[in-house]
Parts: C-alpha cells; sequence; structure tokens
C-alpha cells in the first residue's frame, strides 16, 4: 500500500485510529465463516463521520480500495478484503454513539457501530423496541445490518431494514456526506437515495449512522411450538392465525431430521413436544393482555381442523427462550453432524411448501446419498436449504467435489421457480458467479450503472455484489 497514503492516514485519524500490526488486523482478515482469508497491510478505525469523510477523500486521491467493516458477521465474505492486500479496512466499529432515541417519536438515530443488541437494550429501557432480530445480534453492527438490508425473525410482521430504516447518514465514494437522517415522511426529490445504500453491501457508499423505527414493546407475548404433517399444513395454518387478526411475528418451520440433529448435538435442549411429527412450527404472537386465551382457542380450533397435530405454548419466558433456541441452534448442530452445502433462497411465499418438498426430493435423485431439507422463515418465503453429504464422508473433499455442482443445481431449481439466491445473506463474493449466470441481464447492467456512476474509481468494496462486466452480458452504458 501507497507509504505516503498510510502515512496521511495515520496523522488524520491518530494512533488509534490506524493500525498496522498484523497480530491486530488478523482477525478482521477472515470471514465470519471461515471461507475466505485476506489480505490488507492496515486497519483504519476512525471515530466520526467527519473522519470517515476525510479518509474516503484520501484514499479516492490515492485510488485505495476501501473494505468498510462492521460486525464482520457476513455469511458470504461480503466484508472480507481481497487477497492482493492492496484494500484498507475501514472499520466502524468506534462509532457507537446512540444519538437519539425518542419513545415518543418511535425514532432512534443509531450510529453504523452500535451492536444491534445495545440498541435491543436502550429501547427496551424507554420501553420500546426495534423490531428486527438474527442470531447475530450480539455482534451485527446497525451499519451492517442496513449495508446488507438484514432480515431476521420478525420480517414477517415489520419487514427488513429497507421497512426499518426511516433515515441515512453515508460518506459517498468522493468523500462527499450525504445527510438524509431526517425522517420525512414524504420527500419527492427523486428515487430515495437511502433505498440504493440499503443493501449494496458497502460498494456505494459508507453507511456511517441511520435513523431507525421504534416500536411499543407489546403487552404480552406468546411463543408456540406446534407439530404439522407438510410444509402445507403449515401455511395453512399461518393464515389461519392471520385471518384470525392475529399479529403473527414469527413463524418459523423445520423437519423433523433438523430438530432430531438440534436435540443430538446441542447440550441442554429437549423436543418440546412428546407427539412425533414431520415437520414443526415455531410461531409468535403479540398482543394486548389476555391475548394468550385467543391464541390458544386458536391453535385448539386449528387442531380440531387438523391443520396441525399438536401444540404447546409456552408457560414462561425461559420456555419460549428453549423453543426459540433449538430454532437458533440448527445450523449448528448440522454443523456437527457432518458436513453441508447451505443455500439462503426465497421463492413467492404461496410456492414455499411446494419447493420445500419438491427440491429436496429432485436434490436427493440427482446427488445420490445426501439428504436435503429447508428451514427457516417460512411467513415471507424465505429458508435456508442445506444439503447435506452422504454418512462418512470426509468434510474437505466432499466440499471441494460437491459444493459447486449442488449449489448450481439448487439455484438452477430457485430460479426456474421465479425466486432469489439471496433472500437475506446478499451476494458478497460467495455468490458472484451464481448471480452473474442467473441474474435479469438488465438488473446486471443497472446495478454496474449505479457503480460507475457513484463510484467511477472503484474503490469501495471491490469485488463484492457486482459481477464483473465480462461475466455475463455486456458492460453497462
Amino acid at each position: 500500500m501507497d507509504a505516503d497514503f498510510l502515512a496521511a492516514a495515520e496523522r488524520l485519524l491518530g494512533a488509534k485510529g490506524l493500525t498496522r500490526a498484523p497480530e491486530d488486523i488478523a482477525p478482521w482478515l477472515v470471514d465470519w465463516r471461515g471461507r475466505y482469508q485476506g489480505k490488507a497491510a492496515a486497519l483504519a478505525s476512525p471515530a466520526s463521520n467527519e473522519e470517515v469523510a476525510a479518509l474516503v477523500q484520501l484514499a479516492a486521491h490515492h485510488r485505495v480500495p476501501l473494505v468498510p467493516q462492521g460486525g464482520n458477521t457476513s455469511m458470504v465474505g461480503g466484508a472480507t478484503p481481497g487477497s492482493d492486500g492492496n484494500a484498507l479496512i475501514v472499520s466502524l466499529r468506534r462509532l457507537r454513539r446512540l444519538r437519539l432515541l425518542d419513545a415518543e417519536a418511535g425514532v432512534a438515530v443509531a450510529e453504523a457501530g452500535v451492536i444491534l443488541s445495545e440498541l435491543h437494550d436502550a429501547a427496551r429501557a424507554a420501553n420500546m423496541r426495534f423490531p428486527l432480530s438474527l442470531g447475530a445480534k450480539g455482534s451485527a453492527t446497525i451499519g451492517g445490518l442496513c449495508a446488507t438490508n438484514a432480515g431476521g425473525m420478525q420480517v414477517l410482521r415489520f419487514g427488513t431494514m429497507r421497512a426499518l430504516v426511516l433515515g441515512i447518514e453515508a460518506v459517498l465514494p468522493d468523500g462527499s456526506v450525504l445527510d438524509s437522517l431526517a425522517p420525512l415522511a414524504k420527500d419527492n426529490r427523486g428515487p430515495d437515495l437511502k433505498q440504493l445504500l440499503i443493501g449494496a453491501e458497502g460498494t456505494l457508499g459508507i453507511i456511517t449512522a441511520a435513523t431507525l423505527r421504534l416500536v411499543p414493546l407489546p403487552a404480552e407475548t406468546v411463543t408456540a411450538w406446534a407439530a404439522v404433517q407438510t410444509p402445507h399444513a403449515g401455511l395453512r395454518l399461518l393464515r389461519r392465525l392471520q385471518r384470525a387478526g392475529l399479529a403473527v411475528e414469527s413463524f418459523e418451520i423445520l423437519p423433523r431430521e433438523s430438530l432430531e440433529h438440534v436435540l443430538r448435538f446441542v447440550p441442554g435442549t429437549r423436543a418440546p413436544l412428546s407427539t412425533p411429527a414431520p415437520w414443526h412450527a415455531l410461531i409468535e404472537v403479540t398482543g394486548p393482555d389476555g391475548i394468550a386465551a385467543i391464541v390458544q382457542a386458536a391453535l385448539g380450533d386449528a387442531i380440531a381442523d387438523h391443520l396441525c397435530d399438536d401444540v404447546v405454548v409456552a408457560g414462561s419466558v425461559a420456555q419460549a427462550e428453549a423453543f426459540w433456541r433449538i430454532r437458533e441452534s440448527i445450523s449448528e448442530a448440522e454443523r456437527a453432524s457432518g458436513p453441508a452445502v447451505q443455500h439462503d433462497i426465497a421463492v413467492a411465499v404461496e410456492a414455499m411448501p411446494d419447493f420445500m418438498v419438491e427440491a429436496a426430493r429432485t436434490v436427493e435423485q440427482a446427488f445420490p446419498g445426501v439428504r436435503a431439507s429447508g428451514f427457516g422463515h417460512l411467513g415471507d418465503g424465505n429458508v435456508h436449504f442445506h444439503v447435506r453429504a452422504p454418512a462418512g464422508s470426509d468434510r474437505d473433499c466432499w466440499l471441494a467435489e460437491a459444493a459447486g455442482p449442488i449449489s448450481r443445481f439448487v439455484y438452477d431449481l430457485v430460479h426456474q421457480a421465479g425466486g432469489t439466491i439471496s433472500a437475506e445473506h446478499g451476494i458478497g463474493q460467495m455468490k458472484l458467479d451464481q448471480f452473474a449466470r442467473l441474474a435479469d441481464p438488465a438488473r446486471l447492467a443497472a446495478l454496474r450503472a449505479l457503480k460507475a456512476a457513484f463510484d467511477p474509481l472503484g474503490i469501495m468494496n471491490p469485488g463484492k455484489l457486482i459481477p464483473p462486466a465480462l461475466a455475463s452480458g455486456p458492460a453497462a452504458p
């Protein structure tokens, strides 16, 4: 990396703001899943929006690529630098201020480095909540959640980050600052620039703060576990609850084998029901005092109408947390059971039950010995579709030989169903080739045009999200 640039960056940020020590940089060169290993000569940690802007101006002048990083929880290598060592990691973890929390207005302004669980705690103290949660809430940051348009468990009712971000502050690739934090209900000055930055994975600019929607804490939360025969029955159960006017916030589905993996490999877990069933649903409903009785009555009617076989409603917070622990431990348990190829996909909600059943059958026929199944957010059409190796397979050999062909096959099935190969984890660097192969040429051209317009020097998170022009179709005009 250019010595003049590093010297100027050190003067700008000070000793705390720039490190070249390999031992300090090393943890941030590896992605969350341990699949990508990058290189970087230095790690910058600006402490304010102004320092971010000055650093980006400096990088643009010296043509230094920048890799923005929050909690480093990307599942697709989206925050990992390349292997050439030319990029500077820009950590937003020092931007930790909660600038505003207005319970009456239902808004909070959080800087990019605020950890999701910290925002949850601050909102709860004001009798409010930020209605987005995920397994990495103890390390994922607000900036990263915006940049990846994170989803999670409550998307069914409240939507992804796109629906929860009311305003954005960001540093654009030339170092200019976009100040769009005001939570304007109406703003007709052309396209919504904040929405271009949400989900752009740091390729169009660096988000430094966001104005976020808060909602009141519910008077009562009801968590239930239901045994169902098929994903189709699960979806009919969800629709029944919604038609009853219940505020269903989460509706997760998992097959019996996923539950069995958790019970076998995750200590302290136990089956919520004694009734064996091929599929299970985890349901969460919120409402006023007394909603539990209404939910129980609705679930009782569902059993009578054969939408589900058995149900248990959590009788305490601890029991509800035990239900959620099962759901959140599925990936961990599957890793312990053997190698698997994992896919974060979505199709239309009404098409998902058929897809879950037919895609699993088709994959198992095409790759003898594997086991395929999906689990996750049935209510918003997003499941994690995993293909597990035949028993006794050598992990590294099987993944090296089978992962590519299996993923290509699965993504073809998703594409044929009109779905997406990335529902909530992004494209990053892991899915670039498949995105280039399957995406609508118009979409690719539009993304490349946006990149060229926002970042003509190509310094913002290179090698992520946007496939090179030669990968698929003509370059954007």
